[in-house]
């Protein structure tokens, strides 16, 4: 592929509901989107950086200018066999993991469509369909967050995960498990408790939870192993998983049980697939965490979710969910069993809308070959 430009684009998206996490309260999205033209089709990233470095130490604003100076000079000066090649050209830039998958994502999107494939047989994927779950944000009351979780059981999805902090935790789950004694049902803590509550944590097992995803530090692994000695529910680590060899050290140390694959935060399609794989050597089941992407990432999280060590159902739900109008055609749909049917189109299978984009951008550059 001869990389021709990159155009980097700031769009912002209203949620149809704000979304609370112990990090805080979203109500609107800044997003960052990255297209790439070569060889005449334009392939479509999406970075899944937050508005602010609270997730990650990454966030919009860090993003674009590492784009802009650094990994698409990189690109515009080659070209490539393949959206694989991204990870070598990208090694001089340390970390900025979210930055370079946009890129990266964005080209394997491109090279799908030149070989007129579907981007999921392109990565590997051999699911015809995926199974989904939600993600529930902490609410407004008890009986708000129960409304909500009527409403997605009802809709078929088949896990309902529900954001944890301290004060919004035991008392909680003792209101849903009383209303829904059998759904799957899991908890997200994003690093909201330490282990000197381990005793607290221990009450969680009372729940019949899937898992409990990062209740500890965001960058720990041992201390996640001396928890999970102490619980029987099962840990999940997201944002400690940064690369393959993290997973492959705590898998050994076992740290944790299931494994979230956030494929803007490992750094691109090239390492979650790495990822996935370790997981799978070690017989640990993987399923596809979201960052309330646009339809774009969406789409990408779709295509990741096929690959078979995929087990568990992620986080990829109807696009309805977040937006009133999602920026792509046809917009994500959930059928009443729940599940995902994956399209055999060149590509991602969704038409990106560009009318759409171009009327909600609020700042755009474009990068071309032999220009600064």
């Amino acid at each position: 592929m001869k990389i021709e430009s990159v155009t980097l684009r700031e769009i912002h998206m209203p949620l149809v509901h704000f979304f609370e996490t112990s990090f805080g309260r979203v109500y609107t999205r800044r997003i960052l989107l990255v297209s790439v033209q070569a060889d005449g089709v334009r392939g479509w990233g999406e970075c899944v950086a937050g508005e602010d470095p609270f997730y990650s130490s990454e966030w919009i604003d860090t993003a674009w200018p590492t784009i802009k100076h650094y990994l698409a000079p990189a690109l515009l000066q080659k070209e490539i066999d393949s959206g694989r090649d991204c990870p070598d050209l990208f090694a001089r830039v340390r970390g900025h993991r979210m930055a370079k998958a946009t890129l990266e994502n964005a080209l394997w999107d491109a090279e799908a469509q030149l070989q007129q494939k579907p981007l999921w047989k392109l990565l590997g994927g051999t699911r015809r369909e995926i199974a989904c779950g939600v993600s529930i944000g902490i609410q407004d009351s008890v009986e708000q967050l129960l409304e909500k979780i009527a409403t997605e059981v009802a809709a078929g999805y088949r896990r309902i995960k529900l954001k944890v902090k301290p004060g919004w935790d035991l008392n909680v789950l003792e209101k849903v498990r009383a209303r829904w004694s059998d759904i799957m049902l899991s908890v997200d803590a994003n690093s909201a408790y330490t282990l000197d509550q381990a005793e607290h944590l221990r009450k969680f097992d009372a729940f019949n939870l899937l898992m409990i995803e990062q209740p500890l530090w965001n960058d720990e692994i041992y201390l996640h192993t001396r928890l999970q000695k102490l619980l029987r529910t099962s840990i999940c680590l997201d944002e400690s998983i940064r690369q393959a060899r993290d997973a492959d050290f705590a898998l050994e140390a076992e740290a944790c049980r299931i494994i979230n694959v956030k494929v803007g935060r490992v750094g691109g399609f090239s390492e979650a697939k790495k990822v996935h794989e370790v997981a799978q050597r070690h017989n640990v089941p993987v399923w596809c965490g979201g960052m309330l992407e646009s339809g774009v990432g969406r789409a990408h999280n779709i295509a990741l979710s096929t690959l078979d060590n995929f087990r568990l159902p992620g986080d990829v739900s109807a696009s309805k969910r977040y937006w009133k109008e999602d920026i792509i055609e046809p917009e994500v749909e959930v059928s009443s069993a729940g599940m995902i049917a994956v399209s055999d189109a060149p590509g991602t299978g969704y038409r990106v809308r560009e009318d759409l984009v171009q009327k909600i951008t609020v700042r755009d550059e474009t990068l071309r070959a032999g220009k600064s």
